[in-house]
């Protein structure tokens, strides 16, 4: 009898053990381990003239998971609020506008944000943005969670940004 309730204890246990190991996996999808599928590379701003109404940013970024991502919000302390656009060409004329349901990107895809293209436009920008400085932001992926990441600030007529690498700021990741 005893022999019997140890195995059925034994069998619960194994199944509670699997059934824990199942839900840290699925957690793990959109935790740390989500969050090292999306890379940020070549992160980088223009300087402005004093009293700009916006900033630009750009960088690039990989989805390295196996599932489809889209960056859906950038947060940063240096500007009333960041949004995702991009430029069109329709007709010989550059249109730019806001992407409201944020920027896909696709499992396996790398996405440039750079001039004339996709690119995060900071709203009423701090006094951050002088040549030679970093600017902060959190990048809020659907998939990926949250990512810190840091900005150097190049001259105001730079078309190119920083190395690959630079401007990731890892924070426990």
């Amino acid at each position: 009898m005893a022999v019997m309730a140890w195995m059925t204890r034994g069998r619960a246990g194994v199944a509670a053990l699997l059934v824990l190991v199942a839900l840290l996996a699925a957690c793990m999808e959109g935790g740390p381990q989500g969050q090292r599928s999306v890379q940020v590379t070549q992160a980088w701003s223009r300087a402005i003239p004093p009293n700009a109404p916006v900033a630009a940013g750009f960088m690039t970024l990989r989805n390295a998971g196996r599932d489809d991502d889209r960056l859906v919000a950038v947060r940063s302390a240096s500007a009333a609020r960041v949004e995702i656009h991009e430029i069109r060409h329709e007709h010989g004329v550059a249109r730019m506008r806001e992407l409201a349901g944020g920027l896909p990107l696709p499992a396996g895809a790398t996405v440039e944000l750079a001039p004339g293209g996709y690119h995060l436009m900071f709203i009423d920008p701090g006094e951050g943005f002088v040549a030679g400085a970093r600017v902060a932001a959190t990048l809020v992926f659907e998939r990926a969670g949250e990512r810190e990441v840091v900005f150097e600030v190049r001259a105001i007529g730079a078309t190119r940004g920083a190395q690959a690498g630079d401007g990731e700021h890892h924070q426990g990741h």
